[in-house]
């Protein structure tokens, strides 16, 4: 017994110099958690892009699934200043739609309330004149258009 575990203790020891090159070859970020904010923005870019390919067939889905998780990194880097791996926002993604579908409909609610736009008027000088220029072509066009109805009657 004692010579399986000195044998167990020293194969240990001979791999363990192997997986500490290979890990500090590789990047690793720091795994914590998201803000709801963070979580739609990620949510608001994979929907923008189609990252689950619900729309259309793409040729190379593996290489346009990086490029976007690649916007999502650069993104909440330069908005919230955090840095996480593709793999980890990769694993957020899977988390959110399969187990977390509360925190994935809340999510879907705040950018369906975001998606609405205001319409602001292209030119910054709307005066009242010219908002009264705007309400007598309408009432001239509906009156216009009532006065062809009653001709046809």
């Amino acid at each position: 017994m004692a010579e399986t575990q000195q044998v167990l203790n020293s194969s240990n020891e001979e791999e363990s110099p192997e997986q500490k090159t290979s890990r500090s070859r590789r990047r690793r970020f720091k795994a914590s958690n998201m803000s709801f904010e963070e979580m739609v923005e990620m949510v608001d870019i994979l929907k923008r892009a189609d990252y689950d390919g619900k729309y259309l067939p793409y040729l190379n889905p593996n290489v346009r699934k990086a490029k976007i998780m690649t916007k999502i990194v650069k993104s909440l880097r330069q908005n919230f200043g955090v840095q996480r791996s593709k793999e980890q926002f990769r694993k957020r993604w899977s988390d959110l739609k399969l187990r977390e579908q509360d925190q994935y409909r809340r999510i879907k609610k705040v950018l369906l309330k975001s998606d609405v736009q205001v319409v602001v008027p292209k030119s910054s000088h709307f005066t009242s004149d010219s908002a009264q220029r705007l309400i007598q072509e309408i009432m001239f066009c509906s009156t216009w258009t009532l006065s062809r109805k009653k001709q046809g009657d």
